[in-house]
């Protein structure tokens, strides 16, 4: 669950931040405020790529915080314990830069993680629906997904079986057809293997490291100017005259004695007791950096040296040091395949034939429970679309055969009719954005408490709705967030009425630059910013009368 969403110079967001809690939050605002800009700022936050646009103008970085707490949410804690994520009393830090230049960083817990370890931790934290994401449904590859997340165990179990019995018969083919190809090309292919793999190893790469390279080549090449500008610092704080120090010693001094006269000053006082004791840290700290710096031009070559090294390597084998060494692994694994002693072709051909019929078992016994469950699936569906006004809209699961892979033996694909009479065809093909959004929302409902992330969060879901059919959408969403926190960005008073917490995203302008800020409504300010949704900015009594009655 988002805890806490902090945005610091994106676009026009000067600074935003939003205390959340459970349930279901609404995020609404007058158009071109800045609310797609706070979706924005969580993809950024999520993993999603950086681009240098978002930075606002003048600014040296963009900045994106999310504090998320994951305490009650065992598979997140052993996610988080595979990439080596620290867990801080169940709740997890994300940090994301990106500056001007083009140059972005991501930090967990304030260490710093490649993006597609944050990409990875991102997608199940969060599931993202705005106009784009809601597209993700139009894909047929992920309709077997919600089937099998909604039979629930079993299908999740035979699914791993068929995932394990496919990669050992796809394995016993690749050791077949490298048989067969010919003592010298598999020759060849075991020399490359090794070459590959022993440079790799030797290198050893390590992830997260290009970032850490990063930060000690610019402190390095740069010792001179950090020095001047930091003994310039220290001078200003301690040995000029006057010194930082010192006044605000005289300071502490003189408020001390006027809070004997007035102890109403006692606050004042310990203020600036404590900003004495941070800057004599402050002061410390410096001197500290300034005794260990120096140059150090072997440190330098060796790092840029390091560096190049780990961009030959993307080049070769990834975009990044976790590619680098899945790569690593399978070549690992296929040398391993490849030395095996005893290897025939009639051994060979015989083991690919016992795991791929391993396989075609396996994947009949899944197919089964599929066929058994889809139409109750199916049933469910279209309840939850009655409730959300595609009450003639019919859907049906049509599960096509083919060659068995790692998900089975068949293609699975929602089959779709908005109106009665009509012939029921791929949902891609005719269902409109606001029909994917409620078949989205149905498939969300029927899932709800079965699988997913903790967090929902919708970008305008309602978008082409109106009437009856948003106010269902809103109930729905309200529904859902018995399971998950949600969260929308709305602008139908119909959605953002039915919330249990209302954020205004308001648009002003000081030092004559417009600036974005997000504000939690009281009671009688969700009145005001619900009637001002139903009537525009005239907002009338009856407008008023209208929202309090949708707030009830």
């Amino acid at each position: 669950m988002i805890e806490e969403l902090l945005v610091e110079n994106i676009a026009i967001i000067h600074r935003a931040q939003i205390e959340l809690g459970a349930g279901f939050s609404a995020l609404t605002g007058e158009t071109g405020a800045g609310k797609s800009l706070l979706m924005d700022a969580l993809e950024l936050a999520l993993g999603e790529r950086a681009d240098s646009d978002l930075v606002r103008a003048g600014a040296a970085k963009a900045s994106v915080s999310l504090v998320v707490n994951i305490a009650n949410h065992p598979s997140l804690l052993q996610l988080c314990d595979e990439l080596g994520v620290t867990v801080e009393q169940g709740r997890i830090y994300i940090d994301r830069d990106v500056y001007a230049e083009g140059r972005s960083q991501a930090r967990i817990s304030g260490k710093s993680v490649p993006i597609a370890t944050l990409r990875m931790l991102g997608k199940s934290l969060v599931d993202l629906h705005g106009q784009h994401q809601h597209q993700a449904l139009l894909d047929p590859l992920t309709h077997v997904d919600y089937l099998d997340n909604w039979i629930g165990e079993a299908a999740i179990a035979l699914r791993t079986q068929v995932a394990e019995a496919h990669h050992e018969a796809e394995v016993a083919k690749r050791k077949l057809d490298a048989f067969r190809k010919g003592a010298r090309e598999l020759a060849h292919r075991v020399d490359l293997l090794k070459f590959q793999t022993q440079e790799i190893e030797e290198f050893g790469i390590v992830i997260g490291e290009e970032a850490e390279l990063e930060t000690t080549i610019g402190r390095l090449r740069n010792v001179d100017r950090l020095a001047n500008l930091l003994r310039s610092a220290t001078e200003a704080l301690s040995e000029g005259e006057p010194a930082a120090r010192d006044l605000v010693g005289q300071a502490q001094k003189e408020v001390a004695s006027a809070a004997k006269l007035d102890e109403s000053l006692s606050d004042i006082e310990r203020e600036i007791t404590d900003a004495a004791i941070h800057l004599n840290e402050s002061i410390h700290l410096l001197d500290i950096y300034l005794g260990r710096l120096e140059a150090d031009p072997e440190a330098l070559e060796n790092a840029e040296a390091r560096m190049d090294g780990i961009k030959r390597f993307k080049r070769k084998y990834g975009e990044d040091e976790a590619q680098i060494l899945a790569f690593l692994a399978t070549a690992q694994e296929e040398l391993a395949m490849l030395q095996g002693d005893g290897a025939n072709e009639e051994f060979l051909a015989d083991e690919y034939d016992r795991f791929n019929k391993a396989l075609i078992q396996t994947a009949a016994k899944l197919t089964e429970l599929r066929a058994a469950k889809r139409d109750e699936f199916a049933t469910s569906v279209r309840g939850h679309m009655r409730e959300l006004s595609l009450e003639r809209a019919e859907l049906e699961i049509k599960m096509t055969p083919w060659q068995p892979n790692d998900t089975g033996a068949e293609f699975v694909e929602f089959m779709f009719s908005a109106n009665p009479g009509e012939p029921l065809k791929p949902l891609a093909k005719i269902a409109s954005g606001g029909e994917i959004s409620r078949v989205m929302l149905a498939l969300k409902s029927v899932l709800a408490g079965k699988a997913g992330v903790p967090t929902l969060l919708f970008d305008e879901v309602d978008t082409g709705l109106g009437g009856v059919a948003a106010s269902a959408v809103g109930l729905k969403l309200r529904e859902l967030s018995k399971h998950y926190q949600v969260i929308t960005i709305s602008h139908l008073p119909q959605v953002a009425s039915k919330a249990h917490t209302q954020y205004r995203i308001e648009k002003s302008e000081a030092d004559n630059r417009v600036q974005t800020s997000v504000r939690k409504l009281t009671n009688e300010e969700r009145v005001e910013e619900i009637a001002r949704m139903i009537a525009g900015e005239a907002i009338t009594e009856t407008a008023k009368a209208n929202a309090r009655e949708m707030l009830l």
